[in-house]
Formats: C-alpha cells, sequence, structure tokens
C-alpha cells in the first residue's frame, strides 16, 4: 500500500479506535495477521470455550484455523454434516461461550457498530450472553455514519454476501439490495451498538487492509 494511503487509514483507524474508547469498548489496531493471532491469544486464554458468527473475515485473516487449532474448545460451525439441529444447538451454545469471534457490517468514525442478519444469531450474541466479543475487521468497514454504514449494507455486504451464499434474492442479480420479500433473503435483522455498558466486553481489532464485505 502506498505510504501516504496508509497513514491516512491509519488515522481514520486511530480516530475510530478513540470514539469505540468513549464507547466503553477497546480498540486495537494490528500491522499483520500473526499480529492479530498474538493480539486474540493475549485477549482469549488457552482452553476458553469459543465461537464465531458467520464470517468471511475471519477465513480471510487466518482466524478459524486459529481457532480450530486445539487452543480452544471451539463450537466450529463449519464442520460437514451439521444438521440444521447441530446448528441450531450450536448457536444457542454460542451465549455461553467465553469469546465469540465475528467481524461487522460496518464501524462509523463515531464508534458504533452497524450489523445486518439472516437468522439474527450473530447479533444476538455480539448484544449479549458470550463473556467477551472479539470483532476484526479491515479498513474497508469504516464509514462515517450510521447513514453511510445502511449504503454499505445496501450496496455492497449485502449483495456480495447473496452471491456467496447463492440466496434466491433479487440481489444476487442485480449486485444492489432490492428490500426485497423473499424467503431467502439474508437483511432480516438490523443492530446498531452505540455503547457497551460491560467494560472490557467487546473488543474491536482493526487491520490496514481489506478484508470480507
Amino acid at each position: 500500500m502506498d505510504k501516504n494511503l496508509n497513514w491516512v487509514n491509519e488515522k481514520r483507524i486511530e480516530r475510530t479506535i478513540k470514539s469505540l474508547e468513549n464507547n466503553n469498548m477497546n480498540g486495537y489496531l494490528v500491522n499483520s495477521n500473526e499480529e492479530l493471532i498474538q493480539k486474540i491469544t493475549e485477549l482469549v486464554k488457552k482452553d476458553s470455550l469459543v465461537a464465531c458468527g458467520g464470517s468471511q473475515t475471519l477465513f480471510e485473516t487466518g482466524i478459524i484455523d486459529h481457532l480450530r487449532s486445539g487452543r480452544y474448545n471451539f463450537l466450529d460451525r463449519y464442520l460437514k454434516n451439521l444438521t440444521p439441529k447441530d446448528l441450531k444447538d450450536m448457536h444457542r451454545k454460542a451465549f455461553l461461550s467465553d469469546a465469540y469471534f465475528t467481524s461487522t457490517n460496518a464501524i462509523t468514525e463515531n464508534g458504533e457498530l452497524y450489523n445486518v442478519d439472516g437468522n439474527g444469531n450473530r447479533i444476538a450474541a455480539m448484544l449479549y450472553g458470550p463473556d467477551k466479543v472479539i470483532v476484526v475487521c479491515g479498513i474497508n468497514k469504516i464509514v462515517k455514519d450510521i447513514d453511510e454504514a445502511i449504503k454499505r449494507n445496501e450496496l455492497l455486504s449485502g449483495p456480495a454476501n447473496a452471491k456467496r451464499l447463492d440466496t434466491k434474492t433479487p440481489c444476487k442479480t442485480t449486485g444492489y439490495c432490492m428490500d426485497c420479500n423473499s424467503s431467502d433473503r439474508i437483511c432480516c435483522e438490523y443492530s446498531v451498538i452505540k455503547r457497551q455498558r460491560t467494560k472490557d466486553r467487546i473488543h474491536v481489532i482493526f487491520l490496514n487492509e481489506s478484508f470480507g464485505y
């Protein structure tokens, strides 16, 4: 990355981290996937019960592989041959986890986390249940405000995830949100985490690169 653009991005991340701290959430900037994994080992103890939400970012940054390494008791939602009941039970057990890993659809420079779910399990766990929530995101997830976060989901993350999941929704064809009534719609539950009441529960780790949608 161009050093001047890198500097601009770092300043934006620093502003967002300061806003997160004002909202009783912790923010960190790491410079590589290796530093990311090191930060996670500092935040989450060995043998902890951990779970995750659906996330392309967690795969791209190597976190899923790290969670599968044997260091933790991982509720792996991506195991082959899981039945719908198995997955439902796993989502429920995630509420009891020591740490829940996820990314975010967008994060504002005001330190607000904006998310949209199809089933609501990820949003629910971010809001309540797990002792810690570890949010990992690239510079591409930072937006100015909630209005921009909504647009980002409608024009980018929503359609991209629909394409990834091969849903029967209009956005998979058009490339932008049609506010559809499809039974396969993945944008059903919307949430904004403006502030965290419990200190040291939500931790947001930034990388100065683009990851996920």
